[in-house]
């Protein structure tokens, strides 16, 4: 056995390795299909369709049993909820996700909480029963998880503290320990919000710090870094900031990430953070355009919003839509797996998904 250098000892670690480097396949991506019970109901709300059980299935038996979805999409996040469902013919999500080649993920935080002694800002809860959570979603097939920390930029009350960056980085790789002790691939998602007036040189510096402290953390903790994936917000102005053209924060966030992300890493899955379908796909087609800067690691999405918008508007709860539903997503799924290759359209515009203060 090789030297594990600063890593911890582990039973699942070569397949740890296997599975992190299978999500960050070339032309793939990540469905996250996490959102909670509540997030979920104002999206049905804006569609008329009713928050019950039997329709956030058939949304997710639509999306899953998309023809070719396995051409795109290598990983789905699932909330709780999903990863025990059954599909309409009896066949559960995580074998019908199986059979086709997609490894299952599940969300494990719950949530974020006020952090004490700062102006707003949050941590987030869900540690403390969760290493028999995940060895429980092992069990049932997960292979990977997601844990989402939240941060905000507000120069006039000095946000991020340091408080925020140190305790969600600390969270974060405790979270990413857990998870590889119990054969979960920690998905690493320090998400900085879009909320604000600053401009993308703010946002440059703050995700620097950002990343380089949870990579300091998660030295810290051991964690097998091979095993891992990242899900970062992209650099971008603030939502009420002056735009820059999509190359700029492209080239930005790949320079951004060549400061901070050990080649270790086999990739690194963006969150779309509010933007409209196609600029969060213009965006990404342009960071794999960018050659004058070295990324070792594949740049890929794991996009939730970016992916359905279209979908469950087609869909609108109806049976007989299952069609048109599966088309608009597969035709998002095809042009996000072009763009991690660098073909797309860069001027794509397209409606904001923007929510301020987002939660899901």
């Amino acid at each position: 056995m090789e030297p594990l250098g600063n890593a911890m000892p582990n039973k699942y670690g070569e397949e740890l390795i296997r599975n992190a480097r299978a999500i960050a396949a070339p032309g793939k991506g990540i469905l996250a299909a996490d959102e909670s019970t509540g997030t979920i109901g104002k999206r049905f709300e804006s569609i008329g369709v009713a928050n019950e059980e039997s329709n956030r299935r058939d949304l997710r038996e639509m999306l899953f049993t998309s023809p070719d979805i396995e051409k795109y999409i290598s990983g789905v996040i699932l909330f709780e909820e999903t990863l025990y469902q059954n599909a309409n013919d009896g066949t559960p999500f995580v074998k019908m996700l199986q059979d086709k080649n997609i490894i299952p993920g599940i969300k494990v935080d719950k949530g974020v909480v006020p952090l004490g002694g700062t102006d707003g800002e949050t941590e987030t809860q869900g540690i403390d029963d969760l290493g028999k959570r995940c060895a429980k979603y092992y069990e049932q097939g997960a292979r990977f998880a997601k844990w989402r920390a939240v941060l905000k930029i507000d120069a006039s009350s000095g946000c991020p503290s340091e408080l925020s960056i140190n305790q969600n980085a600390y969270t974060l790789a405790r979270y990413a320990a857990i998870c590889q002790e119990n054969g979960l691939v920690p998905i690493v998602e320090p998400e900085i919000l879009t909320d604000g007036a600053h401009g993308i040189d703010v946002c440059c510096a703050v995700t620097e710090k950002v990343l380089a402290a949870c990579y300091k953390a998660l030295a810290d903790h051991h964690v097998l870094l091979e095993g891992t994936l990242l899900k970062p917000n992209m650099v971008l102005t603030g939502s009420q900031g002056a735009p820059v053209g999509v190359k700029e924060a492209a080239y930005l966030t790949v320079r951004t990430l060549s400061r901070t992300v050990p080649p270790a890493v086999p990739g690194i899955t963006f969150l779309s953070g509010g933007q409209s379908e196609e600029e969060a796909t213009a965006h990404l087609t342009a960071m794999n355009q960018v050659e004058d800067i070295h990324h070792p690691w594949s740049l890929s999405f794991s996009f939730g919003r970016a992916l359905q918008a279209s979908a469950l508007k087609a869909w609108g709860g109806k049976k007989e839509n299952w069609k048109a539903g599966q088309d608009a997503f597969i035709a998002r799924a095809k042009a996000n797996s072009e763009a991690t290759l660098g073909r797309g359209d860069l001027g794509a515009k397209g409606e904001s998904l923007y929510v301020a203060n987002y939660k899901y």
